[in-house]
Parts: C-alpha cells; sequence; structure tokens
C-alpha cells in the first residue's frame, strides 16, 4: 500500500476542496438538514399577516415547538412559513395567530389535529387558519379616516337634513336634531379631537417601535419576581434570624445591665478626663520626642551605648577632666 505522500496530490486536492464545498453548504443550510436543523418546515395560508413577522414563535398547547421563518404574499392571502421541531402534526391541523404581549407581540398556535402526520408540501389552508384583528392598525386607520373628514361640510350636511326634515314626525325631527347637534359639537371640538388622535397615533408607534426593549423589560420583571419567589425561605430565615439575634442581644443586656453600668460609668469619667488633661497630654508627647531621638541614636550604633554624659568627674579629679566639659558641645 502506498503512503500518503507517494499518492499524487490532485485527487487529493480535488476530493479535499470538494469536502470542503459540501461542508460550507451543509453549514449554511444547518436548520434544513434532518437530525441537527430547526426541524420540518411547514406552511400556512392566513386572510392577513396581523403583525406576524419572522422570528416570532410556534407554540401548541402553550409550549414552543418553533418559530416562523418566513411571511409574504400569496395571491390574495398571506402565506406564513415555519419550522417545528420534536412535536407530531396533524393532517388536520389548525393554526391561528394571537397576540403574546399586550404590546402586540403575536405567536402562531398551533392545533394538532388528525390521525396522520401533515405533509410538508401540503398548506394548511385559510379555511382552518384564524388571524386577529391588530388594535393599534384599527387606532392608526381611525386617526387617518378622521383626518380626511371635512368636520365642517360634515356639520353642513347635516344641518340642511335638519331643516330638509323640519316638518316630519316628532321622533324623525328630534332624531336629526341630535345629530345636527352631534356635528356642531364634532366641528367645534375639531382641532382637540385631531391632537388626541394625532397624540394616539404617536404613542401606539412609540409602543410599535419599543417593543422589543419593553418585552424585555416584562420578562426581565419576571425574572426578578421569579428569583424573589425561589429565595422567599431564605429572605424569611434571614429575618427570622435577624430578629431573634436582637431579642438574644437585647436579653444579653438587660442580664448584665447591672455590670455594664459601672464599666460605662468608668469609661466616661476616663474620656472626661483625657478631654481635661489633652493639652497636658500633647506637650508631654511634644517633650518626649526629643528624647527619643537622643536614646535612638545612643542604641542605633551596634551592640554597645555611645552616649555622652557631660559633669560626671569634676575638673579636680586628675587628667581624666582637667577641663572639665562644656554642656552646649
Amino acid at each position: 500500500m502506498k503512503s500518503f505522500s507517494k499518492r499524487n496530490p490532485v485527487p487529493i486536492a480535488i476530493v479535499g476542496i470538494v469536502l470542503m464545498v459540501l461542508g460550507t453548504v451543509a453549514a449554511l443550510n444547518s436548520d434544513d438538514l434532518p437530525i441537527i436543523g430547526g426541524g420540518t418546515t411547514y406552511t400556512a395560508h392566513f386572510s392577513e399577516a396581523a403583525g406576524l413577522t419572522s422570528g416570532d414563535e410556534v407554540r401548541i398547547a402553550g409550549v414552543k415547538v418553533g418559530e416562523v421563518s418566513d411571511v409574504g404574499l400569496d395571491g390574495d392571502q398571506v402565506l406564513v412559513a415555519f419550522r417545528v421541531k420534536d412535536a407530531w402534526v396533524g393532517d388536520r391541523s389548525t393554526a391561528a395567530i394571537k397576540i403574546k404581549t399586550l404590546l402586540g407581540q403575536k405567536y402562531i398556535a398551533l392545533d394538532p389535529v388528525g390521525d396522520t402526520p401533515l405533509d410538508p408540501s401540503d398548506t394548511i389552508p385559510k379555511e382552518r387558519t384564524v388571524a386577529p384583528y391588530d388594535v393599534l392598525e384599527a387606532f392608526r386607520g381611525l386617526s387617518q379616516t378622521v383626518d380626511a373628514i371635512d368636520t365642517e361640510q360634515l356639520a353642513q350636511s347635516f344641518d340642511a337634513l335638519s331643516d330638509t326634515f323640519a316638518n316630519t314626525p316628532d321622533d324623525v325631527r328630534g332624531a336629526l336634531t341630535g345629530l345636527s347637534r352631534l356635528s356642531d359639537t364634532i366641528a367645534s371640538r375639531d382641532s382637540q379631537l385631531a391632537t388626541l388622535l394625532a397624540n394616539t397615533r404617536q404613542v401606539s408607534q412609540t409602543l410599535v417601535d419599543r417593543d422589543q426593549q419593553l418585552t424585555k423589560l416584562l420578562e426581565d420583571g419576571n425574572l426578578l419576581l421569579e428569583e424573589l419567589s425561589r429565595r422567599k425561605e431564605a429572605i424569611t430565615a434571614l429575618l427570622d434570624g435577624s430578629r431573634q439575634l436582637a431579642t438574644e442581644l437585647q436579653g444579653l443586656i438587660d442580664d448584665n445591665n447591672e455590670q455594664l453600668d459601672p464599666v460605662l460609668a468608668q469609661l466616661d469619667q476616663l474620656t472626661n478626663m483625657l478631654h481635661r488633661n489633652q493639652e497636658a497630654l500633647g506637650e508631654g508627647i511634644r517633650r518626649f520626642a526629643p528624647f527619643v531621638r537622643v536614646f535612638t541614636n545612643t542604641i542605633g550604633n551596634g551592640r554597645w551605648f555611645d552616649n555622652y554624659i557631660c559633669g560626671l568627674l569634676l575638673p579636680s579629679v586628675g587628667p581624666l577632666n582637667e577641663e572639665g566639659c562644656n554642656p552646649n558641645e
């Protein structure tokens, strides 16, 4: 058998390049692989998207089993592609777009009904899907509709109808009079209503734009509450221990009150004495400093004392001290 170094390098290079290309393709399409991928891809037709976007969750019985991979138009209806992993989907399954949060985030709720598995090539028809009505879109549509209404012309129209039916029975005339008053009220408050609806549109748009941040804030709040709930016993034990410690300390003080009172009284006297003699103590420490320096020089030369004592021997003693000593030297 030939060694690897003696083989023709051209076929080896070709095989290596092919394996690298296949590995790159597999890595780029890892979600579509049967075992390690993101699951089986299904499709469903909806009457409208209702704010559903790619990446939203797919749930069965409230449990996340996948996510939405694509949302697009298919004629006069919306085609939604989603992946489901480790979950059974029947051939008569139903799908509904539901609201996940109060801020308008959506998810797909699957009801896996059927006797046989759903073929991924079969699309769930619109008859078995439900799309909710988006409240935020309704507010935006209302504001746009009201902005397009000519309130003065509307008021004139109601006034003309009221005048035309002035001789009609009392019930009809009263209803038209009420409509005329309503139109006058709307016309007189036109600017206020326009401002209110504009602010409503801004608030709804802000909520939509900040949906992820507000969702993250709510999720973090839930995590904090869950952590506090898990630590409830530890916090309760800490508070009980603190209360017991306070009780024990109070009992210790009560039991040793007679012994502690004289000690505290003497300690108070000592502090008062130190306070009264504060200046004297400071002066003593200041004058003690030169002695410490001289004494340090005396014993700082090794195992002997190096000192000079003036006046220990009188000048009349003999040749040891004929001239005496000068204290200033």
